[in-house]
């Protein structure tokens, strides 16, 4: 059972269960460093000097991408879990 957050609000409290979002993530060489996307969110992508990197990064992308998305109230798209489960690269984050 996943964890419950409680977010404190000026008139008490509020229980919030976190969220899992799965993606499908591409990664590529970009010369000399590597350029990584998520496909399925519009402008959710970020790069870095090393595969690595490059991964931490568009983790760390994605979780702003969704945090701006929730604050502004906007939908978040669900990928399609067999897109996910044939992607050779995927990603997911407790929101």
């Amino acid at each position: 059972m996943a964890k419950k957050r409680t977010i404190k609000r000026d008139v008490g409290y509020l229980s919030v269960s976190p969220t899992p979002f799965v993606y499908r993530v591409v990664v590529e060489p970009d010369g000399n460093r590597y350029y990584a996307e998520i496909p399925a969110l519009k402008g959710c992508y970020s790069w870095g000097r090393t595969y690595a990197e490059a991964l931490r990064n568009i983790k760390e992308a994605l979780e702003l991408w969704l945090e701006v998305k929730r604050e502004d109230g906007e939908p978040i798209p669900i990928e399609n879990p067999r897109t996910v489960r044939r992607a050779p690269l995927s990603i997911g984050v407790l929101v």
